[in-house]
């Protein structure tokens, strides 16, 4: 029930591993919002702790622009006592889900699903550096072109709209996104 009663005003994050290919693990921080699905923000380290994690989410919230409440698991960095005294500190309301139970923080597990299943299961990233830009353009992909089931086939970040035309007079223009993995389509003028 609560989360259908704020979901506009809720935003969920997590972390993730990522093995490269000299099998060091890197670790992914990922923000989502609730309502459009949005990746509003992700980062990339060797080793995240409460201090780094409470800068990301400083780097996420610019001028003010702060979710209600944060969804979270029972991770020792979002439970420490640091980051949710910067919680307080920023008026945002942590909302944590029971010990084990990662179906209470649905949109944060399925866009990390979603991450490794379209991108980390086709490409094995080198180092931290590589895999940040991997993730920046297939999140930004994520955004601006893959369409969701959740949110009635649209994308999270609204594409522009074309004038009708039929499909004789429809010239599309493919543009290759992560060397070819994944296409996007526009409308040629």
């Amino acid at each position: 029930m609560f989360l259908s009663n704020h979901h506009h005003d809720l935003w969920a994050t997590d972390f993730f591993t990522i093995p490269t290919l000299k099998f060091r693990v890197l670790y992914g921080l990922v923000v989502i919002h609730h309502q459009s699905r949005e990746i509003v923000y992700f980062a990339v380290t060797t080793n995240p702790t409460a201090e780094w994690t409470i800068q990301q989410f400083r780097n996420a919230t610019p001028y003010g622009k702060v979710p209600k409440y944060l969804l979270h698991d029972n991770d020792p960095i979002f439970c420490s006592k640091a980051f949710q005294a910067f919680l307080r500190s920023s008026e945002i309301a942590s909302k944590k889900t029971a010990y084990r139970s990662p179906w209470q923080n649905p949109y944060a597990e399925r866009v990390i699903g979603t991450v490794k299943r379209e991108l980390l299961d086709h490409i094995i990233p080198l180092n931290e550096r590589h895999l940040y830009s991997l993730l920046r353009e297939y999140i930004s992909y994520y955004n601006n072109d893959r369409t969701h089931q959740g949110i009635d086939g649209k994308t999270p970040i609204t594409s522009p709209t074309y004038l009708q035309t039929s499909a004789e007079e429809t010239k599309l223009e493919a543009m290759p996104v992560l060397n070819g993995l994944y296409h996007t389509y526009k409308k040629a003028a």
